[in-house]
């Protein structure tokens, strides 16, 4: 428990520095002096380069094992958090966050493949809720802890002191991780492993099973809404759309945070308990969130209410959670040996759907002079697209994972003692 526990440490310090452009996104606007199209083009270029390294990540996880890609991303994100706190011009600023996005990317999977390791496979789903859990505690330092340091003591001594942490979490997983219990190792890799076109084999099998495109559709379709809103859009949509204050905005992001956390816990004992329960909740998270956005971005007048407001982020707060039920769907789809370019594929979802609409958004912005009800509309075009194909892999999904189940029982009927 100790030695995952330092796993997702990592994974909660990449979540802070992910997270803490959501804070700083009107500061950011300021220092650089850029409009809404090129603020949004840091978070895009972060999640461009996290989700084109899914696969990468995934792959490297198999090969390398979880303790060498944790260091790397470490390594990574803490470079890119002082060198963004020490930009001065947007071009470095970039630089930084595709940086610290890069080691970001590294994570994750990680922490994944580490809980494999040292739990049974049966409390996967409460491992990875939990997992998520924890980083969303990073979450909570952004829009707590960073946003206040921004105000006390401004730019870089507020990002120079974050990046701090990656040191000491460097420094603590060098010392004590291990990628598996004593006596656990998994096999060495075969001459096949090594072999010319392995990537392309174990990529082309884990796409090939239902399991796993329907859980990066379910990443896809439910992660997003609540990304966006915390990586950058929910501060600025709250202050100059709703007229609230940034300290009052801030609680409510606080509150989504929050939201997340309880609604994990929640999540992953009802999966666990409840296999089948895995798509009732994803669907009923996409469906709940669009609704609530609905209502609010159609309230007459030109602020909503803001007990509506407060609805609208506790109920983004099940959208992580939600997201990590994409990974209960790719687990039991693939050996152990495939897991971590499966989770690759999975985690590639949601990114590339925050991506795409955090560009829209910042588009439209700029295209209808700060509309936020014309902006935030993208997110239902999105939401359409990935609900579409949740519902056609859905039953294919299942068979097929009732198919590997019959055949793992048999198998180990016929095992000789």
């Amino acid at each position: 428990m100790a030695v995952w526990g330092i796993g997702v440490a990592v994974y909660f310090v990449a979540i802070t520095y992910r997270t803490s452009l959501g804070v700083a996104g009107l500061d950011a606007a300021e220092r650089f002096h850029i409009n809404a199209s090129a603020l949004s083009t840091f978070s895009i270029l972060q999640l461009l380069v996290y989700a084109g390294m899914q696969i990468p990540v995934g792959l490297l996880v198999d090969r390398l094992g979880a303790k060498k890609v944790l260091t790397m991303g470490v390594v990574l994100y803490t470079v890119g958090q002082f060198g963004f706190a020490l930009s001065s011009s947007y071009p470095m600023a970039l630089g930084s966050r595709a940086l610290l996005g890069c080691g970001d990317a590294l994570t994750f999977i990680s922490v994944l493949r580490l809980g494999s390791r040292w739990f049974p496979a049966r409390r996967g789903p409460m491992i990875a809720q939990i997992a998520a859990l924890v980083g969303m505690a990073g979450n909570l330092v952004s829009t707590l802890v960073l946003a206040r340091f921004l105000h006390s003591f401004g730019w870089t001594p507020t990002f120079v002191a974050s990046a701090a942490g990656g040191i000491v979490v460097l420094i603590v997983l060098l010392v004590f991780l291990k990628d598996h219990p004593e006596g656990f190792a998994p096999p060495p890799p075969t001459a096949e492993h090594a072999g010319p076109g392995f990537v392309r084999r174990q990529i082309a099998a884990a796409w090939r099973e239902p399991g796993t495109r329907l859980g990066m559709w379910v990443h896809f379709t439910t992660q997003f809404p609540a990304m966006v809103f915390l990586l950058l859009w929910g501060l600025p949509f709250l202050v100059e759309a709703q007229g609230l204050s940034r300290g009052t905005a801030g609680e409510l992001l606080t509150l989504v945070v929050l939201s997340n956390m309880a609604v994990g816990l929640v999540y992953g004992q009802v999966i666990a308990r409840h296999h089948a329960a895995r798509m009732p909740l994803a669907l009923g998270t996409v469906l709940a969130t669009a609704l609530m956005w609905v209502i609010v971005l159609s309230w007459p007048g030109d602020h909503a209410p803001m007990g509506l407001l407060i609805t609208l982020c506790a109920v983004l707060g099940a959208c992580g959670p939600a997201s990590m039920i994409g990974f209960d769907f790719a687990r039991p789809a693939n050996p152990p040996e495939r897991l971590g370019t499966a989770s690759g594929i999975v985690n590639m979802g949601g990114f590339t759907a925050s991506m795409t609409t955090l560009f829209a958004i910042g588009v439209l912005l700029d295209a209808t002079g700060d509309n936020y009800r014309i902006a935030f509309a993208s997110l239902f075009v999105v939401e359409a697209l990935g609900l579409s194909q949740m519902l056609r892999l859905r039953r294919r999904a299942v068979r097929r994972e009732r198919e590997r189940l019959v055949v793992s029982r048999v198998e180990a009927v016929h095992v000789p003692a």
